[in-house]
């Protein structure tokens, strides 16, 4: 049997295939994700964070020497967390792949109730040297514009990175692994305000300030989101625009 995959057919009996952005979706306007779900329209697409794919990069690079060492990166030690180490698995790379969907030993799982199939790629996972816990990790990029300015989970935008890390260690449980409640994310400032030279003789480098930030994860939204998207998913008539809508607003102006 086919995968169940892009366009939604409300007969096709394999699981349906979503990705964690498309969750991200539904929250953010149910009437996009219809639009892209069931009607299969395709939205415009944006140009790629390839500072950020770049960074992700070299990050997952230095932990991957110390992947199953049970050692320490010199960072963590120096701000208290050297019982966190790079946690090595032989399925590891393929939790990091999401565009490999349909692979197995990918970290998915199905949901039973919704027969939807939930996906993502992982940054990082840190194995605790205290308790043997997981804890999993999502590297972020950006460049603050106020100097000595601590980066926060605070921003309303930043509550989809929080969606995101929930959602990781909502299907990481599911697939019955040991993860603690708290997740990190590891922030690489790029740092336009210390006096160094950037430009050199050959090539330039520019330094990044790094900040741990612990997050306490809540999955206790996701299933019942899930059950809203499996319900979403079968209506005829698409649903209203949110409010905050840019699409939305776009298209009623156009109108």
């Amino acid at each position: 049997m086919s995968r169940h995959r892009g366009q939604f057919k409300p007969d096709h009996d394999q699981p349906y295939e979503l990705s964690r952005s498309r969750v991200e979706n539904f929250i953010r306007c149910p009437a996009c994700f219809y639009m892209q779900q069931v009607e299969g329209i395709q939205f415009p697409s944006i140009p790629g964070f390839n500072i950020n794919e770049a960074t992700d990069i070299l990050l997952k690079r230095d932990f991957d020497e110390l992947r199953g060492t049970g050692k320490s990166h010199q960072f963590l030690e120096e701000i208290g967390y050297g019982h966190l180490s790079p946690f090595a698995h032989e399925h590891f790379e393929l939790w990091t792949q999401s565009l490999h969907f349909g692979a197995e030993n990918r970290m998915n799982m199905v949901h039973e109730p919704t027969n939807l199939k939930i996906s993502g790629g992982l940054d990082d996972v840190w194995v605790n040297a205290k308790t043997g816990l997981l804890h999993i990790v999502d590297y972020k990029s950006t460049s603050q514009k106020s100097p000595d300015k601590a980066i926060t989970l605070d921003d309303r935008w930043k509550a989809a990175y929080k969606r995101q890390m929930d959602l990781y260690v909502w299907v990481m449980r599911q697939k019955g692994f040991d993860v603690s409640s708290e997740g990190y994310f590891l922030y690489c400032d790029g740092d336009r305000f210390s006096e160094y030279h950037f430009l050199g003789k050959d090539s330039a480098a520019m330094r990044f300030k790094m900040q741990l930030i612990p997050y306490e994860v809540n999955t206790a939204w996701i299933e019942p989101t899930l059950m809203k998207i499996k319900e979403c998913l079968h209506i005829k008539d698409r649903p209203n625009h949110s409010p905050e809508c840019e699409y939305g607003q776009f298209l009623l102006a156009a109108a």
